[in-house]
């Protein structure tokens, strides 16, 4: 059965909508950075300062090819899944791919607070964030099948706007 994975930049709404989609559809759920630490017993930080982005990166593509054969999954990607062409390729052959985006100023506000994100680490800013997801645009909209804004709506009508365009 077909996958559903949700990518985006970090504070888009991929973990907080693919719990819902998991309620609504009895799908599995999996959240690519927690299965990373808890099959690693470390953090993704600790990942990154001990064994450097090329290591973590070859991680999440052997986790990427692992949801892709079970199927049945709402996936909530980490941020920088389709910086690796061969994740979008495995993404796209399960499921649909189904970008969640949000203005960098929505992003900054999701995010601030939290310490978990080894990439803004000492870049916490408005400005970096919007950089960041610039860089990556081109990326996710090239990978996505379906794209949704997050922005001023909440989880039930983003969650009904991709049953939709799913179904």
């Amino acid at each position: 059965m077909t996958n559903y994975f949700l990518i985006g930049f970090m504070g888009a709404g991929k973990s907080t909508i693919a719990a819902e989609l998991v309620k609504r559809t009895g799908k599995k759920l999996v959240e690519m950075d927690a299965q990373i630490v808890e099959e690693q017993g470390m953090s993704i930080n600790d990942i990154f300062a001990q064994f450097g982005e090329q290591k973590f990166r070859d991680i999440e593509s052997d986790l990427v090819k692992r949801i892709a054969n079970e199927g049945n999954t709402i996936v909530s990607c980490g941020g920088g899944v389709v910086v690796r062409s061969e994740n979008t390729e495995t993404m796209k052959a399960s499921g649909k791919i189904i970008f969640l985006t949000a203005t960098p100023e929505t992003i900054y506000n999701r995010v601030k607070d939290g310490n978990d994100r080894p990439i803004l680490n000492g870049h916490m800013n408005v400005e970096y964030i919007a950089e960041l997801m610039e860089k990556r645009r081109a990326l996710y909209e090239a990978a996505a099948d379906i794209r949704i804004e997050t922005d001023g709506k909440d989880v039930g009508e983003i969650c009904d706007e991709i049953l939709e365009k799913c179904l």
